[in-house]
């Protein structure tokens, strides 16, 4: 049996190299799972693996949904990374949807007048904010691969619930109604307001005929009707064109785009191998803050300990470092992945680390061609999902519009994102270097986002997770895989750990959440949690019980909801 516990115990002394030898074994899953961040989203992923769906139906269900009752974190409209596990090849793909730049994007289209970086409040409410949106091609893609049910079947729920309404949340009406630049833009405003013009509060109902429309459009004609279609295609293209900050997508911009099937990247981490969606995910963060904790003594410590904290928010600085200065789109800049993830690399940067915290860390020195210190300017957002069907295959998904509502522009019932404000606003440091990051037409934005998948030493899953929160997302996911791995908590315990976010100088996180103690040793270490904005995880996971089936985890910061589908149901 695989539980926590053992997990735990064999993962304390860090091999050399990834370890051999017969693992405790894992039976194919019984029970699906859903975890989603909102209960009408595990509903519907539910649904159609009660239709005999496999996980990449579920995820399409769930996408859908998620765009009706979660609109502010993401849809349609927006981006994401997908990894996808096969249970009968034991094989890990990744599916790359992250928005691409139109053609005619320049690299100081994020600079005002005067030559400098635009204030981010103006900067994502223009049309140039936005990028040619990537997830439906790439959910269409992955379910050409892995689907089982027609591609029309996983949108019934949510063409159903848009048209007939449901109760707004708590969560969604406090970015309605806060002091947020999309709360006070005409068209979110106009889509969460009554038939008297009243802005809607929680547990009103809120339907949205417009996006039922627009997803009984796709259910019929597939991911081809939204990039080509008038209703869709023209109107994204005619509201990124209207002022202010204009942008320059076209109908051939969108008719062009390609999501991409590319290989993850995979490094061993104790007694099992984690594996993230390749640049310009950032995933490769998370692996070098598990890289450099190996070599620590974390695993022999405890989330009550200090110095595990310590350890924690000192790897995620240097990692944090290179990620800023070295991950873009390796279709225009070369990203050194390997010499980021080579243990020698690893072993000299760990040393680093002493009794006191660091200096802001520089970025180690990675390849000769010269780069710029980044200026990109990211927002919580976001959202992440987990699915697993009753077969064992899994999907970790990331999904975002990037900032809450995106660029506050909406089409046909969904929100246009604001992605192109992950790119570094200054092309060009102080010092004339390029940035890794800088705008490009055609280039895809480094993305936060980093979805998980854990593999035990014979290929099998143990663990997939991931979590909204913009750059705070490398250390949410780090944070839950030494809560799991490390320190044998369930998913639950791990997510519900306090948020810790250390990146330069700055120390952000849930201070209250750790113990006066703790603080205390923390501060005498020369580390100050102060709390911050964008600090809001949306963890969500699934941990292998050893029973043939997985335990699941949504953050209780969130409105997220796990639900089963045992395999007697009927299907």
């Amino acid at each position: 049996m695989l539980s926590a516990t053992t997990l735990a115990a064999c993962a304390g002394t860090p091999p050399a190299e990834p370890a051999t030898g017969a693992a405790p074994a894992i039976a194919p899953a019984r029970e699906a799972v859903v975890v989603a961040a909102h209960p009408e989203a595990t509903r519907a992923g539910i649904a159609v693996i009660e239709r005999g769906g496999s996980a990449i139906d579920a995820a399409v269900a769930v996408q859908a949904m998620l765009g009706l009752v979660e609109p502010q974190s993401s849809g349609i409209g927006g981006g994401a990374f997908l990894l996808h596990y096969d249970a009968q090849s034991g094989d890990v793909t990744a599916y790359n949807g992250r928005e691409k730049a139109p053609a005619g994007a320049r690299p100081d289209m994020l600079l005002g007048e005067d030559g400098r970086p635009l204030p981010r409040r103006e900067a994502m409410l223009g049309g140039r904010a936005s990028g040619v949106p990537g997830v439906l091609a790439m959910l269409e893609m992955a379910h050409a691969d892995h689907g089982r049910l027609p591609w029309a079947d996983a949108f019934r729920e949510t063409v159903a619930l848009a048209r007939e309404g449901y109760p707004l949340t708590g969560r969604t009406e406090r970015y309605v109604h806060g002091d947020y630049p999309q709360s006070a833009a005409p068209d979110v405003r106009a889509t969460f307001s009554d038939a008297r013009g009243r802005l809607l509060r929680e547990g009103d109902r809120f339907a949205n005929p417009a996006y039922a429309e627009t997803l009984a459009t796709i259910a019929e004609g597939g991911a081809e009707a939204f990039y080509r279609g008038e209703r869709t295609a023209g109107a994204i293209v005619e509201r990124t064109r209207e002022g202010p900050l204009a942008g320059t997508m076209t109908r051939a911009d969108l008719e062009s785009y390609r999501a991409e099937k590319v290989e993850p990247v995979c490094r061993p981490y104790r007694l099992y191998r984690v594996c993230v969606p390749p640049p310009p995910s950032s995933g490769v963060a998370v692996l070098q803050i598990l890289g450099l904790l190996e070599g620590t003594d974390i695993a022999a410590r405890g989330p009550g300990d200090p110095q595990a904290w310590f350890l924690f928010a000192e790897a995620s600085r240097l990692a944090y470092a290179d990620r800023d200065r070295y991950v873009g789109d390796p279709a225009f800049v070369r990203v050194p992945v390997d010499a980021m993830l080579d243990r020698e690399y690893l072993a000299a940067r760990r040393t680093l680390i002493g009794d006191r915290a660091m200096p802001a860390p520089e970025a180690g020195t990675l390849t000769q061609q010269v780069r710029g210190r980044d200026s990109t300017r990211e927002p919580a957002g976001t959202s992440h999902f987990v699915i697993a069907d009753g077969d064992g295959n899994i999907v970790s998904m990331t999904t975002t519009v990037e900032s809450y509502f995106g660029s506050g522009r909406a089409v046909a019932g969904f929100f246009l994102n604001n992605q192109l404000t992950d790119f570094s606003f200054a092309p060009v440091d102080d010092e004339g270097r390029p940035a890794a990051n800088a705008v490009a037409g055609g280039k895809r934005p480094r993305s936060s986002m980093s979805p998980t998948i854990v593999l035990d030493r014979d290929g099998r899953v143990v663990a997939a997770l991931g979590s909204p929160g913009g750059n705070a997302i490398i250390a949410y996911v780090a944070k839950t895989i030494v809560g799991m791995v490390d320190w044998g908590l369930s998913p639950a315990d791990a997510i519900a750990l306090p948020n810790l976010v250390a990146r330069g100088d700055s120390f952000r996180g849930e201070a209250d959440k750790f113990s006066p103690a703790v603080r205390g040793a923390l501060a005498a270490r020369g580390v100050t949690v102060r709390p911050g904005s964008g600090e809001e995880s949306g963890l969500h996971a699934i941990f292998a019980d050893g029973e043939g089936g997985f335990a699941g985890g949504a953050d209780p910061r969130r409105d997220g909801t796990v639900r089963r589908l045992d395999a007697k149901s009927p299907r």
